[in-house]
């Protein structure tokens, strides 16, 4: 309601350079208590009595008119006014307005007041509302060693000054929705019911330390230039809404207690974040906030999620936080980051990395800037683990002492350059004598449980399972990966998936295929030294064996020289004759002798040497077939073992 509009009470009847005065008349008067002359003034307040309603809407006021109204109100011996409901809506109160030791037992309304300084209301006890919505205050607004009964109304109110919120208790819900001023102290209240600050704007700083808001408060949209204090802070049952808030400076939560979610969403926050101590016992949401000049996030103790997706942080910045799940999903860092955590899952799927983010497993609890352990209730699971890369940029990425049993690495942009430090653990095959010992990835995991079942890890719901030609590169850069920060060892097993992958490819070659496989089964592409060593014994073996049966002759042939003489020369020539295959039983032949000129040509050959052993032609065969095929796989046992030990 305008000053134009006619009240919706009695108006006065003074007129003031032909305006007519807003204030409501009193009684059968007709004018208000400021323009009463002091006979009819007089009048009115002896019939007042302790515990009187009062209504005094759009009357001017000042604080000698105010003490006039309220003393024959006062009981004598307690000093304390008592007043039934309020009304003050619409006054124009010039300077200063005190209210001291006051019960109401109603409500208490200022809508729509102006004051020309502050309002300090000490000591007053309202059994109902207390409502300022609206007022213009050109000063403080103090509320100290107050009580309210039922709901405290700040709804668009404009304070140039400080507003001291010291009530002691709220028993219903705190509107502060639109509310302008600069400074705010609630320290210590209590709220019983909701309390809203939606698009209050607070041109300083703000403290909520030891605020206790039963079901939860609202501050979304809220501008705070300054620092926000929540040290201590109690959101009993309601969440704590901080959606789209604009905060200029830090805002500490130390020891603060989260009885449901909280949420940032949307916010813009300009200093740091500490939890430390903060007991929270569901997530915590920070989806598209805005991190301006954030160093530190934490240490923030968290049972359920964290959850940072499409949040953006424009300075460098450490987060540390022990949680069930840290969500990064479409997060952008457009400067370095350090994500300590400890016990979460980590989902950084489409994330945005333009500098160095590393995420580290932090084996030790964090501690409290007093150097006590901080306790991580609800959570069991020490692991690290990062769930998901797709879709990330991983030149900058560094991956610390984390586990990657179910990470997903398809999809994701420059894996060759990702960086993999400490002990990164990935999932192994089933345990059998099928399945080679080594380092899996999860996708081949779950297209393997697609064709062999039990034992291999399937497919979350929602998770596509992929094909080998898919696979084959994802394995062939995290290979590089590993061989660029000179981790030969450790690029073996990548080496193996990415060789299984095009083993098992249906769109390579019917040949290509074919060699893979015989790659695979004699030395398990050149990883496996048992193998090749084992198909080298057995190959000697077999060697020995078909030289002892047929390819050495029966017995070593002796030179035999012929020659001729004519009287005074003599002219020999001596040849040797063929060696002749061995006869009778199979028995006879693996003699003792037999074996060890067998074991001789057998060990000449895996070293590309001639025996000089008289052969069979059975014998000459297999003893090239044996320096053709043994040193191979001598070679390929030694190139297994130099996989494992290179550095």
């Amino acid at each position: 309601m305008t000053g134009t509009d006619a009240p919706a009470w009695p108006q006065c009847g003074h007129l003031d350079m032909g305006e007519r005065c807003r204030g409501r008349r009193v009684g059968s008067y007709t004018f208000c208590l400021a323009h009463l002359d002091s006979a009819e003034r007089a009048a009115h307040l002896a019939s007042l009595t302790p515990g009187a309603d009062l209504d005094h809407r759009g009357t001017p006021f000042t604080q000698s008119l105010l003490d006039e109204l309220l003393a024959p109100l006062r009981d004598p011996g307690s000093r304390r006014a008592r007043v039934g409901e309020a009304s003050f809506d619409e006054v124009r109160f010039t300077g200063d307005a005190e209210f001291e030791g006051i019960d109401f037992g109603g409500f208490c309304s200022f809508a729509s007041a102006v004051f020309g300084g502050g309002v300090y209301v000490r000591e007053v006890h309202a059994g109902g509302d207390f409502r300022l919505g609206a007022a213009q205050v050109a000063g403080d607004v103090w509320l100290d060693d107050t009580e309210v009964g039922g709901d405290a109304w700040f709804y668009e109110v404009r304070i140039k000054g400080t507003l001291r919120f010291c009530v002691r208790e709220v028993g219903r819900g705190a509107m502060f929705k639109g509310m302008t001023c600069g400074d705010v102290y609630f320290s210590g209240v209590r709220v019983c019911g909701v309390a809203s600050f939606d698009g209050a704007v607070i041109d300083g700083e703000a403290a909520f330390d030891g605020a206790v808001f039963e079901d939860g408060a609202d501050f979304e949209k809220i501008r705070i230039t300054g620092r926000a204090c929540f040290d201590g802070t109690h959101f009993h049952r309601g969440r704590a809404c901080f959606n789209g808030a604009d905060i200029g400076g830090d805002m500490p939560f130390a020891e603060a207690h989260f009885a449901a979610e909280a949420t940032f969403d949307g916010a813009a926050i300009g200093g740091d974040l500490s939890f430390s101590g903060a007991r929270l016992e569901a997530g915590v949401g920070f989806r598209r906030a805005v991190f301006r000049r954030t160093a530190r996030i934490g240490p923030l103790v968290c049972p359920g999620t964290v959850d940072f997706s499409d949040a953006v942080f424009e300075a460098a910045v450490t987060l540390e936080a022990a949680a069930r799940e840290v969500r990064c999903r479409r997060t952008r860092w457009a400067s370095t980051a350090a994500l300590r955590l400890r016990y979460a899952g980590v989902d950084l799927s489409d994330a945005v990395v333009e500098f160095p983010v590393t995420v580290i497993g932090r084996p030790r609890p964090f501690v409290s800037p007093e150097g006590e352990v901080i306790a991580e209730p609800g959570l069991t699971d020490d692991r690290v683990r990062v769930t998901s890369v797709k879709g990330v940029d991983a030149a900058y990425l560094v991956l610390a002492d984390v586990d990657l049993t179910g990470c997903l690495f398809v999809e994701t942009v420059h894996l060759d350059q990702l960086r993999l430090e400490g002990r990164c653990i990935l999932s192994p095959p089933p345990v059998g004598l099928r399945w080679i010992r080594r380092r899996t990835l999860a996708e081949e995991h779950h297209w393997r449980a697609t064709r062999y079942g039990d034992g291999w890890m399937p497919a979350p719901p929602g998770v596509e399972t992929h094909e080998p030609a898919v696979l084959a590169p994802v394995y062939r850069q995290l290979r590089k990966a590993l061989e660029d920060g000179r981790n030969e060892p450790g690029a073996a097993d990548f080496y193996y998936g990415e060789m299984e992958m095009r083993r098992h490819d249906a769109t390579a070659s019917r040949g290509e295929r074919t060699l893979l496989r015989l790659y695979w089964a004699l030395s398990g592409y050149g990883l496996r030294a048992v193998r090749a060593l084992a198909w080298l014994v057995l190959a000697m073996t077999a060697t020995v064996l078909a030289m002892m049966l047929w390819g050495l002759p029966q017995a070593d042939p002796d030179p035999v020289s012929a020659g001729t003489t004519d009287g005074r020369r003599v002219a020999l020539t001596t040849r040797k004759p063929a060696p002749v295959n061995p006869e009778g039983p199979y028995t006879g032949r693996l003699s003792t002798a037999r074996f060890e000129k067998s074991v001789r040509v057998v060990v000449n050959s895996v070293i590309f040497r001639a025996s000089g052993q008289d052969l069979t032609t059975t014998g000459t065969y297999v003893e090239m077939a044996a320096r053709l095929v043994e040193p191979a796989l001598l070679g390929l046992a030694i190139l297994a073992v130099r996989s494992r030990v290179k550095r």
